[in-house]
């Protein structure tokens, strides 16, 4: 039998080292960047003020929000301790601490998933919170670079950004790798609550930014550049210092964690379906290759991501600088995936290609849907420029014409991810003397490296998206700064700032893609998960119930599957379905309440003479309100994604959370990559009009009709884009991660005891009341923190 490292060969037990090695590498070579970013000039004392208060309102939102979920955490960690207890030994965790006696085991089981969970949560907050404050810190030196040239502002905003990526590529490769060599094949318990506590803060992080940036960005949209005609981040607006605060905790900090916890999560399938798989042929290296091929990824993206360069000092192209970048990490690891699966898994049934086809797939699916959420949001594609005509008839048609764009990304974008998996399909369906079962098995592993090899540049996708908010704070920085100033250098860096800006918002954008699609393909290596963790349960029962006597025996879900004529499973699939829909409701609710008191609080000081110069505007009441919103929201999303599997599954049993599970990701797949591509749409045509030369008369440019129709299509797709959005990815692995926890207690409730017997209404019904609670509390309004001195 194996149990863990020591029993591995010497080479892979050097390899496993050395994964840690390229771990701490990639924590190091971001260390690296942030003393170089740290070197740069800081600006003038001017944009020295405008990025305090920019960081003053960072620091204490991210304070208020720990401080907020917090006792939710560790109330979670006491009930993934106590979880272990409520179903029997697991056959892993028996073989690997063989001679120990089964209350031992399970005590270092529980122990393991709760220290996990802790760790993952840990890591996820890091991730977010060094992410923030290294782009808090670049963006006032991107400014002042502007002055400088082209280049240098790209390389300082892109290598600020890749700070973020390589935190994240580090302690997402060093907490797994770490949890493996511990536990070796009783990995996946300790492992599912590390990926539960990461993708748990991500949801947090996610929907708390989401609700922050956005209601003061459409807020400050709507009554200054439509009502008062002012620029975007005119100093005289309220709004304008919570807006930019929130680009740094709702994009970096948030998009940081959400791909920070698919990149765990991607392991956690991916380990689990590998030891089932070593069960199946006795080869291990079907465990210790996605490992291997991450710690190749993060040595892949520090070699593109310091090739991101243009030495332009005007106009260059940073688009193509940075695809550059990511066509290299691209090549590169194909090359080294080609060597390390011929050499290496040479010997597993089916032969080295499939794998290696699956993780060169994940690949090709991250650039596709990167080229496709491009097209769909690009400046100069097509859709977008079909929305910048639909301004000329008014907002109507703008929002009309956005709307269409979404819808028709959203089938796109499913479609390629459908013909990923049907890939792995073809790869691993036709290996020879396998049994259905086993095939299935296989092919859901196909999936899990697809998804392994999706994320395998982490670090370029996340140096890509927080590059977005660090332009955008540049320009904002500037913007406040130089207000009245028109010379030619301080014209040269705002169009260096706003091309670096418009680029910003199609890399978030594409970021946004990967992140719905590998949360998909995530979702779905968790499903596989979830089929094996139910199927290794009702083993364990059948086993049970043999020595006892008993003649009933359970048929194994993983070879029954999840039938869709079934009735329970398709309620299951119903609610599974509505469950994005409610919960992108109350998040973009949340962002509507939010902005129509900032819309206030901008109202009233413009009264009082602000844009008149007769008083100062007042940025602390907007960083408020923004404050008490998104912390309003926290728990209440968080709950709908924890309770609403176990509901389901101790309602209805394990068949219909399967199909809950399915509806989840079907339609959770479709509605984020529709409000995603949808808002960055609106918001770069936005962009297009406000490049063109102004001139009311010609209806062209600031200040005109077309103009105030597209910030009203910009504003409408705020919410959609940065709030509810992205938030439906940590909601669909929240869900997911839930369900495989939960799946063993579910299986052992229903087929031990009377189905739902007193203490399961009892909790059902606890539950149901708390799901009451979180919806009637999302309904509520906020909290009118508006000042009326």
């Amino acid at each position: 039998m194996w149990y863990g490292i020591a029993a591995l060969r010497t080479f892979e037990q050097y390899a496993l080292f050395g994964v840690l090695f390229i771990a701490v590498l990639g924590l190091l070579y971001a260390w690296f960047l942030r003393r170089q970013v740290l070197r740069e000039d800081a600006g003038t004392p001017e944009m020295q003020k405008v990025w305090g208060a920019i960081r003053e309102g960072a620091n204490a939102y991210l304070k208020r929000q720990l401080k907020t979920i917090l006792p939710l955490i560790g109330l979670l960690t006491v009930c993934l301790f106590l979880s272990v207890y409520i179903v029997p030994v697991s056959q892993d965790s028996l073989e690997r601490f063989a001679g120990l006696s089964p209350d031992t085991v399970k005590l270092i089981a529980a122990f393991g998933r709760a220290g996990a969970f802790i760790l993952g949560a840990v890591f996820s907050l890091l991730v977010g919170q060094f992410g923030m404050r290294i782009a808090v810190d670049a963006n006032v030196r991107v400014a002042a670079a502007s002055k400088r040239s082209f280049g240098d502002a790209l390389k300082i905003a892109y290598r600020a950004g890749t700070v973020t990526g390589m935190l994240t590529d580090g302690l997402g490769l060093l907490g797994g790798t770490l949890i493996f060599i511990i536990f070796g094949i009783a990995a996946p318990d300790a492992l599912l609550g590390f990926g539960f506590g990461g993708t748990l803060l991500a949801l947090f992080m996610r929907v708390g930014g989401g609700i922050y940036t956005k209601a003061a960005d459409v807020g400050a949209d709507l009554v200054g550049k439509v009502e008062a005609g002012i620029p975007e981040d005119d100093p005289r607006n309220p709004a304008v210092v919570a807006d930019l605060v929130g680009d740094n905790v709702g994009d970096c900090a948030g998009m940081a964690a959400d791909i920070f916890e698919s990149y765990e999560v991607t392991i956690v399938s991916g380990l689990i379906l590998g030891i089932t798989l070593w069960r199946i042929t006795g080869h291990h290296e079907w465990i210790v290759y996605p490992l291997l091929v991450r710690g190749i990824g993060v040595l892949c993206s520090i070699i593109g991501t310091y090739a991101v360069k243009d030495s332009k000092r005007t106009a260059g192209n940073a688009m193509k600088a940075i695809f550059k970048g990511y066509t290299i990490s691209a090549i590169i690891s194909v090359a080294i995936f080609g060597v390390l699966a011929y050499y290496y898994m040479a010997g597993v049934p089916g032969g080295w290609w499939r794998p290696f086809a699956a993780t060169t797939i994940g690949i090709l699916l991250a650039i596709t849907i990167d080229r496709l959420t491009e097209y769909f949001t690009g400046t100069d594609k097509k859709p977008v420029q079909e929305i910048k005509k639909s301004t000329a008839t008014g907002s109507a048609t703008t929002i009309l014409s956005g709307l269409a764009v979404g819808f028709e990304s959203a089938v796109w974008s499913t479609l390629v991810i459908a013909g990923a998996i049907f890939l792995s399909v073809i790869i691993f369906g036709s290996i020879d003397g396998l049994t259905a079962a086993e095939q299935f098995t296989f092919i859901l592993y196909g999936v899990a490296m697809t998804g392994i090899g999706m994320l395998t540049l982490t670090g370029n996708n996340v140096a890509m998206d927080s590059f977005g908010p660090i332009a955008d704070n540049a320009n904002g920085i500037g913007e406040m700064a130089w207000h009245g100033k028109d010379d030619k250098d301080t014209q040269k860096a705002r169009q260096i700032m706003a091309d670096l800006d418009g680029v910003g918002n199609t890399t978030k954008a594409i970021t946004k893609g990967v992140a719905i699609g590998s949360a998909v393909i995530a979702a779905v290596a968790l499903f596989a998960s979830y089929m094996v963790d139910v199927s290794n349960v009702q083993k364990l029962l059948n086993e049970a119930w043999a020595s006892a006597g008993e003649s009933k025996a359970l048929e194994l879900l993983s070879q029954v599957g999840i039938v869709v004529s079934n009735p329970t499973v398709f309620v299951g699939m119903l609610i599974g379905g509505a469950l994005p829909w409610l919960f992108s409701s109350f998040a973009i609710n949340a962002v509507s309440r939010a902005a129509a008191l900032i819309v206030e609080e901008v109202r009233r000081q413009f009264k009082g003479g602000v844009l008149e110069g007769k008083t100062k505007p007042d940025y602390t009441n907007a960083v408020n309100i923004s404050t008490v919103a998104a912390q309003k929201e926290l728990i209440v999303l968080a709950v709908l994604g924890i309770v609403s599997p176990i509901v389901v599954g101790l309602t209805f049993g394990v068949e219909a959370l399967g199909g809950f599970l399915a509806g989840i990701i079907v339609s959770g797949q479709l509605l984020a990559v529709f409000m995603s591509n949808a808002g960055g749409a609106w918001d770069n045509a936005k962009k297009v009009v406000e490049d063109e030369p102004a001139d009311l008369a010609a209806n062209t440019g600031k200040g005109s009709e077309r103009h105030k129709a597209s910030v009203v299509g910009d504003t409408v797709g705020d919410p959609l884009k940065d709030t509810a959005g992205p938030a439906v990815n940590p909601l669909i692995k929240v869900v997911n991660m839930v369900a495989v926890i939960v799946a063993p207690i579910v299986v052992n409730y229903h087929n031990t005891f009377t189905p739902l017997g007193k203490w399961g209404w009892v909790t059902v019904i606890f539950l149901l009341a708390v799901l009451s609670w979180a919806i009637l509390s999302s309904k509520k309004p906020a909290q009118d923190l508006t000042s009326r001195k």
